[in-house]
């Protein structure tokens, strides 16, 4: 056994470098291995790999491909014999070796390679110098081993541990990972930088063996195994120099993706200290190469004998580092000379520990050691999963070959019947079994090969000149002339015209033994021809003994019969026509196509026939370019070599026809001959034959048909030649046919005349002179070889052989000359072959073809490109076909080719969508990956199922093959159609139609049921919509449309967002809960929220992402999904924003923490902008966009009341220093007006406004401060203006105008007047304050500040100081507008008022008339004198000089007294009516006291000045109803002691009646 040592280490490729993803093929034997594939045109895989192998005389095939989407390209081969590689036991540089493109087979074993490419590889291979391990170390390794094993199967609970942290399957990766818009599941995987010719996804493909998507030749237990044995064999040598990376040993140990079969190679490291390369478990090589199964443990004893074979490296290899590390094994160990391989293997398995352990100690650096950010927001449970499951970008996998739509025991009969054509279409040949027919043919095929006519003699022809008249043999014409009037061959002595030479085809030798033979006393010379003749059979005999094996083979005769049959043919050659005669039955059927010959445009023609000397005559046709004669003639004939000669005439009967009768036998015009070799006929033929020039001034069109019966003696029952000639062609071809294996062989011929090869010699000299030699045309042997190649169209090469020899035959037929006019039709029914049975042979045929490219996924496999070839050719074929039908046939309507292609092509489509249907697991098993959980499934589960999807996944993959492989094999091949047929386009839009209608009735099922997980809805809906766009959006039946398929899934994704509302409230809720416990940090240094804020909305963004990569193209269902995720959005934020309301009194006494509440409701506001942007902005859907906008209002109004909340927290301390501001403010002493013109005074005025707001500047300059830093810019504005709006009413309640609610509180000592210094002083105050709160732009804006209403409120107040009784009694009357509502509340009776107003046309006085009709239901209890009476005052400006009161009688112990009293008002003209009221009230009166108040009403004028008067009823009520401001100029009244109208109108207004009443 010899150790054979490959190191691939790089390559050097013509082309772009983004052409090539190349990986390196090692095959020895029955064992192969496969490098990893490297992009670019110089990739490196420096791997190394070793083969066991006893026969040195088998040879090393190195192959280079380049993979592709479907199947993989052979770049170049390298065939090196294994003799010629050198042993050694160190590593070379390696050598450069040339690809080249096609092998040599010799006994079906490669032997070496031909045509050069451009593209070289260096390999480094050499033998191991043969080294004998001692039984001593062997049986250690042997020990060690099952130490080994033991120890790896206690640490499988770790390793399983490590591995699942190195390698977390699909679908389980926790959420710190989730940082890729995607939302894949792939686990991150680190691979070198510096490793140019590898990229990550390479580098992802080795987890694909733990995904259940993946695939890999290489089983998920054979990889744990492999990390345990290489843990415990690690424990042994901890001392060893660490790798410059971590996965690139594991990266090249596993198949790239998509690789075809076979054992993964290991990949190699390099040491940077010793410079050497480390196999990964190489010696492990060999076992996987040579084992057909993989199993679970390494045995014993393999690796021993692995050992023995790499210990071969001497030791001086081994650097002093090594040694060292060998030497911390054991003392047994270190006393014996450890072999280089066991060090390597050992040192391999060492660093794939230390890669284990370093990605862990890096994967708690990345951590530092602390838990991920989504840990702590809620108990995961299934929530962990809801987005990480969903797969919004599914990865199809891509099979490794084409899809066989039938077992191999189908495809074994399917390959018979291919060999068999069309169905036993040699088998039902008559002439394959009709054994006398044979005989004769192959008498007749000795005959015509033992003196061929190719071989014939020519004729010696001299030139002669005639001393008697004599005519030409040939023409008959008389050979005029003074001398050398014709030509006269030597040898026969046949005599003609020059231009008649070229027609006669005798073979001067027979005739010249024939002639000789009729003549008396010329034996000498006949016995020399025939001895001249004899020889040359002789010597064709010697020369040519294959044909004549080959015939006899062909018509299986024995070798003595052979030689009888041989030695009778020679004779009858011999013998000439010496005992040949024939009798002929020649009827002249009729002619088209004649060439006008008469001035009148027809000519009036006939036919002469001439066979021998004997010739006959047909009628006259008058004046008929297609005459029919139907005439019959009988000749006899004993000549072989006569010809019979048709010629046809135009009949003239003028003189110039007569005068040249007299000169020549000639006097009629010629239209045209056909001369027929007597030595061709046989049987009876009904043939059409073109007529012929006879000189090149000869004017000739048409045809003329002849129906001939011969009868041979001897042969009176045989068939005719053409038969013979069928029987001929298909024996033989039957014969090569199964001398080949049943295939057809192609022979190699190029040319123009290449289709008129058959056979490869002798075969094709056979048929050739059999045709020569009995007349059999050309185009007959054609269609006789096509029927023939019927039976066999579906061998390789023949349908393109079948279409460029019906292309032919269409061109001998439809392509007319310009000298006949029979039609293509026409032509073709006169056809030897015959019409019906071509006919018939093309339909058979045709139907076939559909048949076959109805299958053509299992006749033309894609993964042959000489298959596909044949495709390519069979749709020529087809349309060859109707090519015939349409120029030969002529028929009117036959049925397109494209169109025909098309609809296989869809039959198929449809066959093959049913076979992956029903056959789903097991062609998925097969094509991409074996599922490990395939026993688990339950044989009725495997189809489509209501507990899970997994089938239609694997559907999904398997229709994407199919497309994929339609789309790049078979659309380049059926390119015969473009406008009518695209396979790719085809395949897509047939395979969606059926997938569509099957998926959609699923689905509604599902929509029923719903047992599966939500996830695997919408990851088989990311499926389904991936497939519609890569493949079908832009297929014609389905471009510019609305899929339906957003239809189907609209009620999933609808269930997915309605639990997307559970899961966004437990993210909610976690995320709060851990901002609780931080205390409701700020996210960040430069971010003023916490992080709730960003979970949330990362959240809301993960579960948009998805909605969003559903990419959906139905307007309506994206209506209905925005319009449900904007109700998702407000459920979320509202509840988030309800907590926040919930929980900020709490929060309120610290400021920091309450900004930072309302900072994360801003953030909600400001990111849900950005979610209504990202949703569509203001093209979004009307709904939603108004829930979205709803909530905007929600949270903007939650802002207000947080900053309302948090502002009136504030509102005590504000209160406080208001308080002292006052105080500070009554200090200042000073009456009268004062002047601000003068600069001390407003110098004065604004020192002492400082001293007065001192308390609240302190107070606001605290807490602004920390505002502006822990605030947000909109927060910060909007808290200042709920501070503004506090501290303008607190100053304005409580220094301005205190509010009073009753006349006591007027009469107080502190509700005193300002002074007209302390208002300025508050003016100037004022402004201070303004300019705060401005804060040079950072705060308020000065507008807002100026129409504040608060602040207008404010100076309002303060203006009210300086105002006048008049102006503030109008001010009264025009704002307090509900002064009744005590009545309506509670009444106490009404009173009936007529009114009239009346305004002066002169002086624009007005005129009030009361009158005071009744009062009714007074309600008033007392038991003494009871004597009520009606006051009516008039209330308004400018009345101090006129009567402002008037009052009626009093009626005793009446409660609805009568009046009918009637006062009147003057006005004046200063105001308007408007600025009036009437203040009645109802009063008992007293004597000698003060009248009770029974009730009291209001009416104001305004209220009639339209109508001019009004009579009403009015109710009565125990007081007034004033707001704020009646009270504040009430109080502000009460102060003018001195003003009359001011106490007069105090009183009245604050009056209100007794609670007790007095008897």
């Amino acid at each position: 056994m010899s150790l054979l040592c490959i190191c691939v280490r790089k390559a050097r490729l013509v082309g772009a470098a983004e052409k090539f993803q190349t990986y390196v093929t090692l095959k020895l034997q029955n064992a192969k291995s496969t490098t990893i594939a490297v992009k670019g045109n110089s990739p490196s895989w420096e791997q190394d790999f070793i083969f066991e192998t006893e026969r040195m005389d088998m040879c090393l095939v190195v192959e280079l491909w380049n993979k592709g989407m479907l199947w993989d390209s052979l770049l170049g081969t390298v065939v090196t014999p294994l003799q010629n590689i050198p042993q050694s036991y160190e590593e070379g540089p390696g050598g450069w070796y040339s690809l080249d493109a096609e092998v040599l087979m010799k006994n079906d074993v490669i032997s070496g390679t031909k045509s050069p490419t451009n593209h070289q590889i260096m390999l480094d291979m050499r033998f191991e110098v043969p080294y004998n391990i001692p039984d001593e170390e062997a049986f250690l390794l042997q020990q060690k081993l099952e130490a080994f094993n033991a120890l790896a199967d206690q640490e499988v609970p770790n390793v399983d541990a490590e591995l699942q942290q190195r390698v977390r399957p699909p679908g389980q990766q926790s959420m710190s990972d989730d940082v890729d818009s995607d939302y894949t599941s792939d686990g991150n995987v680190p691979y070198d930088s510096q490793q140019n010719n590898i990229s990550a996804h390479q580098c992802r493909g080795i987890y694909q063996a733990h995904s259940p998507d993946g695939f890999t030749d290489q089983s998920p237990e054979i990889f744990l195994q492999e990390e345990r044995e290489q843990n415990v064999l690690s424990l042994q040598n901890e001392d060893f120099q660490p790798m410059d990376d971590l996965y690139h040993d594991a990266c090249d140990a596993r198949l790239p993706q998509g690789q075809e079969s076979g054992h993964p190679p290991r990949a190699t490291q390099t040491n940077k200290t010793t410079g050497s390369r480390q196999s990964l478990v190489g010696s492990r090589q060999s076992l996987l190469l040579d084992s057909p199964v993989n199993g679970s443990r390494i045995s014993s004893a393999t690796v021993s004998r692995q050992s023995t074979a790499e210990s071969e490296q001497p030791p001086s290899t081994v650097s002093p580092r090594e040694s060292d590390k060998d030497g911390a094994l054991t003392e047994e160990e270190s006393s014996e000379s450890p072999t280089p391989a066991r060090l390597r293997w050992q040192n391999a398995i060492a660093k794939v520990r230390l890669q284990i352990r370093q990605e862990k100690e890096a994967e708690i650096e990345r951590t530092g050691g602390r838990t991920s950010h989504w840990s702590g927001l809620l108990p995961m449970g299934n929530a962990e999963h809801f987005y990480s499951n969903i797969d919004a970008m599914p990865e199809i996998m891509k099979r490794k070959k084409s899809i066989p739509l039938v077992s191999e025991l189908a495809m074994s009969l399917a390959a018979m019947k291919r060999q068999q054509g069309i169905h036993s279409a040699m088998a039902t040949r008559s002439s394959l079994n009709d054994e006398e027919l044979k005989q004769h043919v192959y008498k007749k095929t000795l005959q015509a090969l033992i003196y061929p006519i190719s071989s014939t003699t020519p004729h010696n022809f001299e030139m002669w000149t005639a001393t008697t008249p004599t005519y030409c043999y040939e023409c008959e014409g008389l050979l005029w002339g003074i001398a050398r009037q014709g030509v006269r061959c030597t040898e026969c002595g046949v005599k003609c015209h020059e231009k008649c030479k070229d027609l006669l085809n005798a073979d001067c030798l027979q005739r010249a033994a024939e002639k000789a033979s009729s003549k008396h006393g010329a034996e000498d010379k006949t016995q020399n021809i025939i001895s001249a003749m004899r020889d040359r059979m002789k010597i064709r005999e010697r020369n040519k003994p294959e044909i004549f094996e080959l015939i006899k083979e062909v018509f299986s005769v024995d070798k003595t019969s052979h030689a009888g049959h041989m030695k009778a043919v020679k004779q009858s050659v011999l013998d000439g026509t010496s005992k040949w005669s024939a009798k002929l039955a020649i009827s002249v059927v009729s002619a088209q196509g004649l060439c006008p010959k008469d001035k009148t445009g027809t000519s009036d023609p006939y036919v002469t026939v001439q066979v021998g000397r004997v010739k006959k005559r047909t009628r006259t046709v008058i004046q008929d370019l297609n005459p029919v004669w139907d005439e019959k003639f009988y000749f006899e004939c004993h000549n072989s070599s006569d010809r019979i000669k048709v010629r046809v005439w135009d009949e003239d009967d003028d003189f110039k026809s007569k005068l040249k009768q007299k000169l020549s036998r000639e006097s009629d015009d010629f239209l045209g001959q056909t001369i027929i070799e007597v030595r061709t006929l046989s049987g009876e033929m009904d043939v059409w034959y073109n007529l012929d020039k006879r000189t090149d001034r000869s004017s000739v069109s048409g045809a003329i048909r002849l129906r001939i019966s011969v009868e041979i003696k001897g042969e009176e029952k045989v068939a005719s030649y053409y038969a013979q000639y069928t029987c001929l062609h298909e024996n033989l071809f039957h014969y090569l046919c199964e001398k080949n294996g049943g295939m057809y062989k192609i022979p190699d011929a190029k040319g123009d005349d290449a289709w008129k090869i058959y056979f490869d010699e002798p075969a094709q000299e056979i048929v050739d002179e059999f045709a020569m030699r009995y007349g059999i045309e050309s185009i007959y042997q054609a269609m006789t070889h096509f029927s023939c190649l019927c039976s066999k169209y579906m061998c390789p090469g023949v349908p393109a052989l079948m279409s460029t020899l019906l292309a032919n035959i269409n061109a001998f037929y439809a392509h007319t000359s310009a000298s006949t006019n029979v039609s293509a039709s026409d032509r073709f029914a006169a056809s030897n072959f015959g019409k019906e049975r071509f006919v018939k042979l093309l339909d058979q045929l045709h139907n076939s073809l559909r048949i076959d490219l109805s299958m053509y996924r299992n006749n033309f496999p894609a993964s042959n490109p000489e298959k596909l070839g044949d495709l390519k050719s069979t749709v020529d074929l087809l349309t060859s076909i109707t090519f015939f039908r349409m120029k030969v046939q002529e028929l009117q309507s036959p049925p397109r080719a494209g169109t025909v292609v098309k609809e296989c092509v869809k039959a198929c489509l449809k066959s093959t969508y049913q076979y992956i249907f029903d056959n789903c697991y097991e062609l998925h098993e097969r094509e991409f990956a074996p599922d490990k959980d395939k026993d688990k499934v339950p044989l009725e589960e495997r189809g489509p199922s209501l507990k899970s999807l997994d089938f239609w996944t694997k559907l999904i993959n398997l229709v994407v093959s199919v497309i994929d492989e339609d789309k790049a094999s078979y659309t380049p091949v059926l390119n015969q159609f473009p406008s009518e047929l695209n396979v790719g386009e085809l395949s897509a839009a047939t395979m969606w139609e059926l997938f569509s209608q099957d998926i959609k009735f699923a689905l509604e099922e599902h929509d029923q049921h719903r047992l599966c997980p939500v996830t695997d809805y919408m990851n088989l809906h990311f499926r389904v919509k991936w497939l519609y766009n890569e493949y079908v959006a832009k297929v014609p039946p389905y471009k510019g449309t609305v899929p339906e398929y957003p239809r189907w899934y609209e009620p999933f994704v609808l269930l997915w967002l309605t639990e997307n509302d559970k899961v966004s409230l437990e993210y909610l809720h976690g995320a709060l809960d851990r901002d609780r416990k931080d205390g409701f940090q700020q996210s960040s240094e430069h971010a003023l929220f916490s992080c709730s804020v960003v979970d949330v909305f990362t959240q809301l963004n993960q579960s948009f992402d998805i909605v969003k990569k559903l990419e959906c193209p139905d307007p309506e269902v994206t209506k209905h999904y925005m319009k449900r995720f904007a109700a998702t959005v407000n459920t979320v934020l509202l509840e988030y924003a309800n907590i926040v309301q919930k929980e900020f009194d709490q929060y309120c006494a610290e400021e920091k923490k309450a900004c930072v509440l309302m900072n994360n409701i801003q953030q909600l506001r400001v990111q849900l902008e950005k979610v209504f942007e990202s949703m569509g902005g203001d093209k979004l859907d009307p709904e939603a966009g108004d829930i979205l906008k709803e909530l905007q209002v929600k949270l903007n109004n939650v802002l207000d009341e947080l900053s309302q909340v948090f502002a009136n927290s504030l509102e005590p301390q504000i209160k406080e220093a208001v308080v002292s501001m006052g105080n500070q403010l009554s200090k200042i002493k000073g009456a009268g007006n004062i002047s601000l013109n003068q600069p001390s005074a407003r110098n004065n005025v604004a020192q002492e406004a400082d001293v007065v707001i001192k308390p609240l500047m302190d107070l606001l300059d605290k807490n602004l401060t920390l505002f502006a830093k822990v605030c947000e810019k909109t927060v910060l504005k909007r808290i200042l203006k709920e501070l503004w709006r506090i501290v303008m009413n607190t100053m304005e309640k409580t220094v301005v105008l205190p509010p009073l609610t009753d006349i006591s509180d007027m009469n107080q000592e502190d509700a005193k007047n300002l002074s007209p210094r302390q208002c300025a002083v508050l003016d100037s105050a004022l402004d201070t304050i303004k300019q705060y709160f401005h804060a040079g732009g950072n705060g308020l804006k000065k507008t807002f500040l100026e129409k504040s209403p608060d602040l207008q409120s404010l100076k309002y107040a303060l203006s009210l100081y300086t105002q006048t009784t008049d102006t503030l009694i109008k001010t009264f009357v025009q704002t307090q507008t509900q002064q009744d509502q005590p009545s309506v509340d509670d009444p106490q009776g009404e009173v009936s008022i007529q009114v009239d107003l009346f305004t002066h046309p002169g002086t624009g006085e007005h005129k009030v008339t009361v009158k005071v009709v009744a009062a009714n239901d007074l309600k008033w209890q007392t038991t003494g004198m009871f004597r009520p009476f009606v006051e009516v005052n008039l209330i308004g400006p400018h009345l101090s000089d006129k009567r402002r009161k008037h009052s009626t009688k009093s009626k005793s112990n009446n409660w609805s007294p009568k009046y009918n009293e009637t006062f009147h008002f003057i006005l004046g003209n200063e105001d308007e009516p408007d600025a009036f009221e009437l203040h009645i009230c109802v009063k008992d009166y007293c004597f000698a006291r003060e009248d009770r108040l029974i009730g009291v009403a209001v009416m104001q004028l305004r209220d009639i000045v339209e109508a001019g008067s009004c009579a009403c009823w009015c109710a009565l009520g125990r007081n007034v109803h004033l707001d704020e401001t009646g009270w504040t100029i009430l109080r502000i009244l009460s102060q003018r002691s001195n003003d009359e109208v001011a106490k007069e109108f105090v009183k009245l207004k604050s009056e209100t009646r007794s609670d007790m009443e007095l008897g």
